[in-house]
């Protein structure tokens, strides 16, 4: 080969090999950019997710709180004011049946989703409604498909009992600190509602009190 065609082909090979290399810092190029792309809309959609989470959150907790204020349909309220807060020994006449508040004894009935088969003394349940639970009483009237159906649901509900009442109005009913709720059957949609609501609800006297620990017969 002679100089001039070997010259050629080196400077042939260094063309091929300077292409090769702007071919490649242009991939390069492309690759970055679309990196750069790609992270730019993941972290946006990141930033929008988040953003979209946060009001959805704000807007459940909003409804929540609005929620906990409008009162269960056909339930009766006391004035919490007016309700005594003392411990007495001896027994207490109550206005409403079964009390919603009061004075009363100094030991709660205990409460961790306790359900009672025998009457207890309301002087013991009010304590209990006083540091946050539902009371769940029925009568004669309630049918056993939905005593069971109620125990069932309170022995899975902290700060709730439930026990007997022969003297009350209403087949069944709910009773937190001031508020008290009569139904006629345990699917009724108030019940779960009553219970959502004032389960160591706003209305509680003592939240975070003890539900354990108090008496387990009447």
């Amino acid at each position: 080969m002679s100089r001039t065609s070997k010259k050629a082909a080196a400077a042939s090979r260094k063309a091929r090999i300077e292409e090769m290399r702007r071919a490649e810092r242009a991939r390069e190029r492309r690759n970055r950019i679309i990196t750069i792309t790609l992270s730019t809309l993941i972290v946006a959609g990141l930033v929008g997710w988040g953003a979209y989470y946060i009001n959805s959150a704000n807007e459940k907790d909003e409804q929540q709180a609005a929620e906990a204020k409008k009162p269960v349909s056909g339930e009766k309220s006391w004035d919490a004011k007016k309700l005594g807060r003392n411990h007495v020994a001896e027994p207490v006449k109550y206005p409403m049946n079964p009390p919603v508040g009061g004075n009363h004894n100094q030991a709660w009935m205990t409460c961790d989703g306790t359900v009672y088969t025998k009457a207890i003394a309301n002087e013991n349940a009010v304590h209990s409604l006083e540091h946050g639970a539902v009371w769940i009483t029925y009568n004669d009237k309630a049918a056993d498909a939905d005593v069971k159906t109620l125990a069932d649901k309170v022995s899975k509900t902290p700060y709730t009992l439930m026990s007997p009442d022969k003297t009350q109005s209403g087949p069944i009913m709910l009773s937190a600190w001031g508020h008290q709720l009569s139904v006629n059957t345990a699917s009724d949609p108030r019940v779960q509602q009553f219970l959502t609501k004032y389960v160591q609800g706003a209305q509680t006297p003592e939240p975070g009190a003890a539900c354990t620990g108090g008496l387990t017969a009447s």
